[in-house]
């Protein structure tokens, strides 16, 4: 049922006139659109439409589908229909006027090219002959994505005062031979009255890493409130716009967009205190557009107008925000994009408008400075953002707020004033994959920008007040239930173990990923344990089995199997620093790893927003609390080198023995375990990278993580991460080992704060025996000192590329070993070595003098025991290196013996 207006074909002047007028047009639109962006993919479907070819207001080309070469039914039960009432006033009727509806499952299957994809879904809830769409309840989904669940488009468009909805959801397709997004609409069987419907589907194409974050490049935006403090938008997440704001200015329609047709709203309806707010705009001035933001990241309209203070005074200053609110859905992270550039002729240079900048009521910005991120005026910048929305009492909704708020040291800016130009706001799939939020109360009126171009409708009051009666039934019903079915469910899935949990998205699965990704878990070198399990290993996480605190949570003793093995389950708490996105990136890294000197991960549990690793039990805890701090008698001189050793042999594996580089990256005697044997074990690998890939690049470029004492200067530098940054990190571990004290300690003169540095101080001087622990005074043999000094101070050197492998770390290490055996059993190995290195040698060390090159003596043995080995020592028991205790010490790190 379409309505067309009939064109009077009777006077052929009239019809050239009306031929030249309408390629006029298309000519003048053809010049307007010549956007900065050209999608590769631009597909725009009409539903229920048999007209072949449909052309909207903005001759934007829809396509009908009736035939459809993209449809794919069960059966024949999908029909199109006219809508009963088009939408009134100037709003566009393509694609509104016909719907393809049906009371079964039905499938379009898109056709695409690889990349990343904005989807559009369109929904006019009107009659269409018999069916009436407050009794549409459907779910949509894409490969493993949960887009809608439960969707009534009535209810949405009702309580939005709206006469349509539209959707608006990211995806990312995979380079596979099956290239198409396959978007199944399913109607809610519960009710057979039910059925799914769509007036218009868009599949475009945008740049990419516009929204997600660039891999290997950069750790993706600020988590926060959170540490650490970053939050990657990787591929395998879709994610559904929520909001997307010109901010002072004008609402955007699509084709006035950048080329990938987003409409802008404006921010009339979510700024909280209007009157404050001033709206200054250079629409005649032309952007200076750069690599970092491109002309197509949002219309130049959208930076050119803004909102500001208007340099408010001092007095004032304190009680005064400018501040948007949004509605949004809770237990979700929200990725949170504010668009900025300085178009004031006031405010030109650095530092001559600073602000902070509030989001979720937690600090995101203490020095916002416009000119210092962008490079100056009329430089469109932005800033990403993450938050997560908890759910605050019974609320299924929370109030998402951006604020700014003026520097109140005067002296730290000369305005004393805000700005912003634009925010973008994205709702993150959870662990399931699911994006689909509860519908809302039909009494309830929000503002939203779904579509934005669409006026209100009128009212037939009888029929809505009927309706909304039925609606209201059926949503309590689907309410009570969805909380049941919460409630009671328990998930044992063997083809795709997922969890839900409030820290961040994602998905672990054991088959091939799809199309729009997933990570892939190994499943046979990691077990998954319900919560059930684990609160039966640790009975039901009683504080008897506490075994470790700290800011992650704590760790339990825990039984698994029967009681027969004894395992350590470390609990993530909510408001811990390691996040979901270390969680992940742990149990993928050491699923993957096995090795005797790296702690094993047994498995792990994300059910019912818990966050769980399991991992081999370690007896006797960390290194440190054997070294200070603690009640453990303190170690012998020969105990503390065979834990380096076989700290370092574990170090070293990661760097040569896996099929990548993998630098650890966080390297301290607190994620050093020791098991029964005193066998020490590496561990905690939540903040690991994988080392370069190419021979071409020797570092990976990314934001600096670590513990402070220990993190290698030149990385936090440079910002540039390589495996040297772990032999830094180790070089203090060694000075941890030997003195027994903390790395950094405020408590002491000024000198000895920093360990590192105290250590090197007191090697350069030939007072290195200063800072031995009380315990060892006159039981290290003076030769294994000096070695020992020589390897730490060396692993701690400002150049890295002048640091020395972790290979011949090892070597180093295990010579100084055999140094003190010798001296304890009256043996001369070498000869007489002499007293330490004067002063001068050891400033020319310290200046880069190659730590292997001065091991003549280490390197004459190593050669002779390399001789000597065979093959089937790769064969040999695994506590093999405590053999070294008596006789010759040496590495078999080249034959790493795994588990």
């Amino acid at each position: 049922m379409m309505r067309n207006k009939q064109l009077n074909l009777k006077n052929p002047i009239l019809i050239l006139f009306y031929v030249f007028i309408m390629m006029f047009h298309q000519l003048a639109v053809a010049v307007s659109n010549d956007s900065p962006y050209s999608p590769q993919d631009n597909i725009a479907i009409d539903c229920g439409s048999s007209s072949g070819i449909n052309k909207a207001h903005d001759q934007r080309i829809w396509e009908g589908d009736i035939p459809s070469k993209y449809l794919q039914t069960t059966n024949d039960a999908s029909f199109n229909h006219g809508a009963l009432n088009l939408p009134k006033g100037d709003s566009d009727p393509v694609p509104y006027q016909t719907a393809r509806l049906s009371r079964s499952e039905f499938t379009y299957t898109i056709p695409v090219t690889p990349g990343q994809k904005f989807i559009r879904l369109h929904f006019y809830p009107d009659q269409y002959g018999d069916f009436d769409t407050s009794k549409a309840f459907f779910s949509v989904k894409t490969a493993h994505f949960t887009l809608l669940r439960n969707f009534s488009a009535f209810l949405t468009a009702r309580a939005l005062d709206r006469d349509g909805v539209m959707k608006e959801f990211l995806v990312n397709v995979e380079a596979t031979n099956d290239l198409n997004i396959a978007l199944t609409f399913t109607p809610d069987h519960s009710n057979s009255d039910s059925f799914a419907f769509v007036n218009g589907i868009e599949v475009v194409s945008m740049p990419s890493n516009l929204y997600y974050s660039e891999d290997a490049v950069n750790e993706g935006p600020k988590f926060v409130d959170r540490l650490p403090n970053f939050f990657p938008i990787e591929n395998d997440t879709a994610m559904e716009m929520v909001y997307r704001i010109n901010v002072g200015g004008t609402f955007i329609p699509a084709s006035e967009d950048t080329g990938m047709f987003r409409s802008w709203d404006k921010d009339n309806d979510y700024l909280t205190i209007r009157g404050f707010s001033r709206a200054p705009s250079a629409y005649s001035h032309s952007l200076s557009y750069n690599n970092k933001t491109p002309a197509y990241t949002a219309p130049a309209k959208v930076y050119l107008s803004a909102a500001s203070m208007g340099n408010i005074t001092q007095t004032s200053i304190n009680g005064y925000n400018l501040t948007w609110e949004f509605t949004v859905d809770s237990e979700f992270f929200f990725l949170v994009r504010l668009h900025f550039c300085e178009i004031e002729d006031a405010v030109k240079t650095v530092d001559g408008r600073v602000f902070y900048i509030f989001i979720a009521n937690e600090t995101a910005e203490y020095h916002a400075d416009v000119i210092s991120w962008s490079g100056g005026m009329y430089t469109p910048v932005y800033k990403d953002y993450v938050v997560f929305m908890p759910v605050t009492g019974v609320e299924k909704k929370s109030n998402l707020s951006v604020a700014l708020q003026a520097n109140p040291e005067k002296f730290r800016t000369a305005y004393l004033d805000a700005i912003l130009n634009g925010v973008e706001i994205f709702k993150l799939n959870d662990s399931t994959g699911n994006l689909a939020g509860t519908n809302p109360d039909l009494l309830i009126s929000q503002p939203t920008i779904s579509p934005p171009n669409e006026p209100r409708k009128n009212g037939r009051t009888s029929i809505i007040v009927i309706v909304s009666a039925v609606a209201s039934s059926v949503v309590l019903l689907s309410a009570v239930g969805f909380f049941i079915f919460r409630c009671g469910r328990k998930v044992y899935n063997y083809t795709a173990v997922e969890g839900t949990t409030k820290w961040g998205p994602f998905s672990f699965t054991t088959t091939k990923s799809t199309k729009t990704g997933g990570s892939s878990l190994p499943s046979d070198l990691c077990r998954y344990f319900s919560l059930a399990e684990i609160k039966a290993a640790t009975n039901n996480f009683d504080d008897v089995f506490i075994i470790g605190r700290g800011g992650f949570g704590n760790v339990y003793k825990g039984h698994i199997d029967n009681g027969t093995t004894t395992v350590a389950i470390k609990r993530l708490k909510p408001e811990s620093s390691q996040g979901a996105h270390e969680f992940k990136t742990e149990i993928e890294m050491l699923s993957k790893l096995r090795h005797v000197h790296l702690v094993s991960l047994i498995g792990y549990c994300n059910d019912n927003r818990e966050m769980i690793l399991v991992y081999e039990y370690m007896a006797r805890g960390t290194l440190r609390e054997h070294l200070y701090n603690g009640d453990n008698p303190p170690l012998s001189w020969k105990q503390r080198l065979q834990i380096c050793i076989g700290a370092a042999r574990g170090l070293h594996y990661l760097h040569t023995g896996a099929k990548h580089t993998i630098i650890h990256r966080d390297v301290k005697t607190t994620n050093i375990l020791l098991d029964e044997k005193w066998e020490a074990k590496v561990s905690d690998f939540g903040l690991s990278r994988v080392g370069p890939t190419s021979m071409s690049k020797a570092h990976v470029s990314t934001v600096v993580k670590g513990s402070l004492g220990y993190l290698d200067p030149e990385y936090y530098r440079r910002q540039q991460l390589t495996e040297k940054s772990d032999v830094y990190s180790f070089g203090v571990v060694l000075c941890e080992v030997l003195c027994a004290r903390q790395p950094l300690v405020r408590s002491v003169e000024k000198r000895q704060m920093n360990l590192a540095e105290w250590a090197r101080s007191c090697y350069g001087n030939g007072t290195f025996d200063d800072i031995v622990d009380k315990h060892l005074r006159g039981k290290i043999a003076a030769e294994c000192l000096r070695k020992y000094g020589e390897i730490a101070v060396s692993c701690m050197v400002d150049n890295g590329s002048e640091r020395p492998s972790m290979n011949d770390v090892v070597w180093g290490l295990e010579f100084a070993m055999q140094l003190q055996q010798s001296a304890e059993d009256n043996v001369s190995v070498i000869g007489a070595l002499g007293e330490m290195k004067g002063e001068d040698d050891v400033i020319s060390l310290l200046n880069g003098s190659q730590f292997s090159c001065s091991w003549e003596d280490t390197s004459k043995l190593k050669s002779s025991e390399q001789s000597k080995t065979s093959s089937s020592e790769q064969s040999s028991d695994t506590n093999n290196s405590n053999k070294g205790m008596s006789g010759i010490v040496f590495s078999e790190i080249n034959y790493p013996k795994g588990r």
